[in-house]
């Protein structure tokens, strides 16, 4: 009987899936560039709280690059009932609003606030110039409004997001923000920032036509100019890539159409903006599989396809910096559903490390000169752990999410020719997103002046579904460039997986508490920090190569980093 048994066993094993992963030292793609350092919100407020000023402090030491901050709202007009308290998809400045007589009175004090905040913390402004205040909205009522997790995304679309009745006033308005913004911090500081000119305009934040928002376009930059000629100036921060014919027909107006400030042609134009989003859904439960969570990052990847390839198809616009200005893996960060329950665990972050790198990968194809992806997520203040917004931080305690961010910190230098068996071709996810077998992917860079090596592989796939770890054998070869004679390195192994980097397990395993102890907060902090995998270690070097064996489960990502 025990024979018979013996084949029905063996078949039933699971044989673990082998990934073969190999580095090249000594060779280059050029420069890795370090485009996971923006981020932003809609809430300009939140800034100056108390979680959010501890969140910039942390954002501004993630990598030796610096750090931008992108926000609505630095326009809006405060409601009365609650002047600048900080809600949902809410913000203001009050920095205008009008006397009796209908005459400009500018109050920099709250945007003062905001970016002192940021710079005090390491951050610099990707200040948004918009929206439009109340006192120059042509149709202003209903102005504010209240929004909560669930309700209808359009009723936020309000009197802020209407066309100026003055564009000299809009004009003028501009001017004396970045004059104050000068005088305040100097030509320098301010010249190390952007300025880019609202948001979506195709979609509902903007209440006007096409040509209206060019007018709008040329009045902004045509007066942040005239305050300061060698300021950077950019947009049109479009949604869904190109957002259709937007972006050409953008591109086409700061080429050669007729500036409606200045009656010349075209308007200047120092970057390209526009946003790329995931479509994640919920499944519902069949014979073969349980509801769950499905991710979609095709659908992001398709809008930077689209966009980068009407970019390029500009040659006297392609070599300039893009920014995809919002690259999220849905729409709504202030928003709850069963197809949002992504935000608190792994699949955020490795969802992020496939996105960011198959962004780079598409930058590469159309020759695009990428300087951001800009991540749309941030912090509430006064709401319930791991409420599942999409943030980064939970009551001052970081999510899976920030340490993503912390390992491309790690990743700078030179990018390094990377293959691995277990990688989706960037063809099939942008047709098909992950559906099949999971990508288990790479991205690496060596940094001459350091010294190190570091490589982070994830293990990810669209469905929240178990799936078996991944074996890994990470095979890096021509470190005799780099290191000649060198017979051993230093490796460090950091890992975001269900035991690591992880303060939302850390959290579950606690019972969930919406009280913790002084001691639970404590935990909690130190689970959210990017953790190791084991103490650094010492690996042999043999004719400039070094093999590294690993497993690595679902959604998981880990971050190797060799150095002499």
């Amino acid at each position: 009987m025990s024979s018979l048994l013996l084949p029905i066993l063996i078949s039933s094993v699971v044989v673990a899936r082998q990934v073969h992963i190999s580095v090249d030292a000594s060779s280059s793609m050029g420069v890795l560039p370090p485009v996971a350092r923006f981020f932003g919100a809609d809430e300009p407020n939140e800034a100056t709280t108390p979680d959010g000023e501890v969140l910039l402090a942390e954002l501004g030491q993630l990598s030796p690059h610096q750090t931008y901050f992108r926000t609505h709202n630095l326009l809006t007009t405060c409601d009365p009932l609650d002047d600048d308290t900080p809600r949902l998809k809410w913000g203001c400045t009050n920095a205008y609003t009008e006397d009796s007589y209908g005459n400009p009175v500018y109050n920099w004090t709250i945007i003062d606030q905001i970016f002192d905040t940021y710079l005090e913390r390491g951050v610099k402004p990707y200040a948004q110039i918009g929206f439009t205040p109340k006192a120059l909205a042509t149709d202003p009522e209903p102005y504010t409004f209240l929004f909560n997790a669930t309700n209808t995304y359009n009723i936020i679309f309000t009197g802020w997001s209407h066309v100026p009745t003055s564009w000299q006033k809009w004009g003028e308005l501009v001017y004396q923000w970045v004059k104050h913004e000068v005088e305040l911090r100097g030509e320098d500081e301010v010249n190390s920032g952007y300025w880019e000119v609202w948001n979506e305009p195709n979609i509902g934040y903007w209440n006007g036509t096409e040509e209206q928002y060019f007018t709008l376009y040329d009045y902004a930059v045509y007066n942040v100019r005239r305050a300061l000629p060698t300021a950077r100036v950019g947009g049109p921060e479009v949604a869904g890539g190109p957002g259709g014919s937007w972006l050409g027909l953008f591109l086409d107006h700061t080429i050669n159409g007729t500036n409606n400030a200045t009656r010349g042609e075209g308007s200047p134009l120092d970057f390209i903006s526009f946003h790329a989003k995931g479509s994640p859904v919920y499944v519902n439960a069949t014979d073969s599989a349980p509801g769950h969570l499905q991710m979609n990052v095709s659908a992001s990847l398709q809008n930077v396809r689209d966009a980068f390839a009407v970019i390029s198809s500009y040659p006297s616009q392609k070599d300039k910096p893009v920014i995809i200005g919002e690259d999220d893996p849905d729409g709504c960060a202030a928003c709850q559903s069963d197809a949002y329950n992504y935000r608190n665990g792994l699949i955020y972050p490795s969802y992020t490390a496939v996105a960011f790198s198959r962004d780079l990968d598409l930058a590469l194809r159309y020759n695009i000169n990428l300087e951001g992806t800009l991540t749309w997520a941030f912090a509430f203040q006064n709401t319930s752990y791991f409420d599942g917004f999409r943030v980064l931080a939970t009551n001052q305690i970081d999510k899976p999410i920030m340490n993503v961010f912390r390992m491309f910190g790690k990743l700078t230098g030179e990018r390094l020719v990377a293959n691995s068996t277990g990688q989706v071709s960037l063809h099939t996810v942008l047709a098909n997103s992950v559906r099949g077998d999971s990508d288990v992917g790479v991205l690496a860079a060596y940094n001459q002046t350091e010294g190190k090596l570091a490589a982070m592989v994830w293990n990810y796939h669209d469905d929240a579904l178990p799936k078996p770890d991944v074996q890994i054998t990470l095979d890096v070869s021509g470190l005799d460039t780099h290191w000649q004679g060198c017979e051993s390195a230093n490796l460090t192994h950091y890992r975001i997986g269900p035991t690591h980097s992880n303060s939302y397990t850390k959290w579950l395993a606690m019972g969930s508490p919406q009280n913790p102890s002084s001691a639970q907060i404590a935990e909690l902090k130190a689970a959210g920090m990017l953790q190791t995998l084991g103490s650094p270690r010492t690996v042999r070097v043999e004719g400039g190569k070094v093999e590294v064996a690993f497993s690595l489960p679902i959604h998981a990502i880990s971050l190797l980093v060799l150095e002499k």
